[in-house]
């Protein structure tokens, strides 16, 4: 196995576990409009697309920005599960608060313990890690141009009086 393929594997899994989780929430008693959230959505499934699902030139050496030396793809391949394990004891630390978009649940309440102690937005912090290393670890246009899809979005959900 290569640092590139766990990484692939990394993401695979966490996306699955992610999805098959989306059952273990409150009931959603406000939501904001689908309309507020089409960019978001869109501008996300692109960059996920970009980050792994379309490369036309494939992995030719001659596409990469730059070498990533083995051990470097290892730790670069050990940060995005670090990233994935963050946004994990995010998700079960807001247990049945967590939902897929900014809602209001049944039993609302502010959550400022466990990862919330340390940053505001750990979910999306674990996941910019490891959008970050995986982009350092592909190393190719492409990926650049799939995390820009995804990032200002990230960064700008953990500025104050964001939620």
């Amino acid at each position: 196995m290569t640092p590139l393929s766990l990484i692939r594997v990394a993401w695979l899994v966490w996306l699955i576990s992610w999805f098959a989780a989306a059952a273990w929430s409150d009931r959603t008693v406000r939501r904001p409009a689908v309309r507020r959230e089409v960019l978001y959505r869109v501008l996300t499934v692109a960059g996920a697309i970009l980050l792994f699902g379309f490369n036309p030139g494939g992995e030719r050496a001659e596409t990469r920005l730059w070498p990533v030396a083995p051990v470097v793809g290892w730790l670069l391949a050990g940060l995005v599960i670090c990233g994935f394990v963050f946004t994990w004891w995010a998700r079960i630390h807001l247990g049945q608060l967590w939902s897929s978009s900014v809602t209001r649940k049944e039993h609302h309440h502010v959550v400022d313990t466990g990862p919330y102690a340390i940053v505001r937005h750990p979910i999306y912090t674990g996941l910019l890690l490891a959008i970050g290393a995986t982009v350092l670890a592909q190393g190719t246009i492409i990926t650049l141009v799939g995390s820009a899809a995804t990032w200002p979005f990230s960064v700008a959900a953990q500025q104050p009086g964001q939620t």
